[in-house]
């Protein structure tokens, strides 16, 4: 029997994120789709009883959960460093850059492999947006996988590109992007849930932290134009990041503070009846790794508005309306000028309804789960 361990120790992270959401939806379609005599182990840092329960019951038929002897603060610590112990035993896949490297020889040691995720390139091109603590590990861990990981996976063509000018990884990368996963479904009755949430009939919406690079201060500033028709903007996800929220930056833009509704984190099912309902989905971010909120999106047949980010256009194929930014003073005209040019145009908004919902198609977990367990074969 071959057992691939899988860390998911970012489904026990305070705020597991994104990454989180890839490690939960990549890890249960691993053991949905693990080959005859093949099975999947979790391993995560060291956790209380209840927590580790609680995660065994989101992922029935984990072989297995490997919980390693340090908490995952001093774990990250002890792995940047070196230490290793028994979780870098074997056939490791990682869904992040937290893994177990260390010095090894596949050859000699048949089926102990490690393949490690990194997800974008931020922490070199974007480091303000990090703490000075995640901007080391990140870069630390980088040059632990360039001397050690056995394959790298990233999200899009896009990533594989910007990497290669940090480092050279030759053909050991491999692109394994993600999809949408079968959580995210209307709920029962969403005409109900609707009213309860008091959603407006027509809205921007847009999703992410009020941090730089996600681009939401230029939305906001957006808002003061006339082009944007007087919609509101609903944004789900937290107030703000560090100095920065939606009060202060609305006030300085000299838009009214009504026109605004931060939503906080949503349920699955919450999320999909915003996605759906809303006129336009707007994804200002200046860097991403793929953008699963695109995806997300389209599959509610939502028009979608987005900067001309590589990894972004990479998903989208053309299925969006795209903003060619010039200079950064220029993005919240052009940003106005994208919605209006959506809202106001019904023809348009069907065009990118339909191409979306058809590009939504081309994305599947099952796929993403096929090309790793095809990955530790050819290793």
């Amino acid at each position: 029997m071959a057992t691939l361990r899988v860390i998911i120790d970012q489904l026990v992270a305070p705020v597991p994120g994104g990454i989180g959401r890839y490690t939960l939806e990549l890890t249960k379609q691993l053991v949905l789709t693990a080959p005859r005599n093949c099975d999947v182990e979790g391993i995560i840092s060291a956790v209380p009883q209840e927590t580790a329960d609680e995660l065994t019951a989101k992922l029935p038929g984990l072989s297995g959960l490997h919980r390693a002897s340090l908490p995952r603060r001093e774990l990250s610590a002890a792995w940047q460093h070196g230490i290793i112990g028994s979780s870098g035993e074997g056939m490791v896949h990682a869904t992040s850059l937290l893994a177990p490297l260390r010095k090894h020889n596949r050859r000699a040691a048949v089926g102990t492999q490690t393949a490690v995720t990194i997800h974008d390139v931020v922490p070199w091109t974007h480091p303000a947006t990090l703490t000075p603590r995640g901007v080391t590990w990140h870069r630390a861990m980088a040059k632990r996988a360039h001397r050690y990981a056995d394959a790298i996976v990233v999200p899009t063509h896009a990533v594989a590109e910007e990497l290669s000018r940090y480092f050279n990884f030759g053909d050991r990368v491999r692109v394994i992007g993600g999809a949408v996963s079968d959580e995210l479904r209307l709920p029962s009755d969403p005409a109900v849930r609707a009213l309860e949430l008091d959603l407006p009939s027509r809205y921007i919406l847009a999703v992410g932290t009020l941090e730089p690079r996600k681009g939401l201060a230029a939305l906001i500033q957006a808002l003061a134009l006339p082009a944007t028709g007087g919609l509101p903007l609903l944004i789900a996800g937290p107030e703000g990041w560090g100095e920065f929220d939606v009060a202060t930056v609305a006030a300085a833009a000299g838009v009214d503070a009504s026109r605004i509704r931060v939503l906080g984190f949503l349920s699955d099912s919450d999320l999909a009846l915003v996605m759906e309902r809303a006129t336009v989905f707007v994804y200002p971010s200046l860097a991403e790794g793929f953008g699963l909120p695109l995806i997300e999106a389209f599959n509610f047949g939502t028009p979608v508005i987005h900067a001309d980010v590589p990894a972004l256009l990479e998903v989208a194929a053309g299925s969006t309306q795209v903003v060619e930014r010039t200079t950064a003073d220029a993005y919240a005209g052009q940003l106005a000028d994208a919605i209006e040019a959506v809202t106001s145009d019904s023809a348009l908004r069907q065009r990118l309804s339909i191409s979306g919902l058809d590009r939504a198609r081309a994305f599947s977990w099952r796929d993403s789960a096929d090309k790793v367990w095809q990955l530790h074969a050819d290793l």
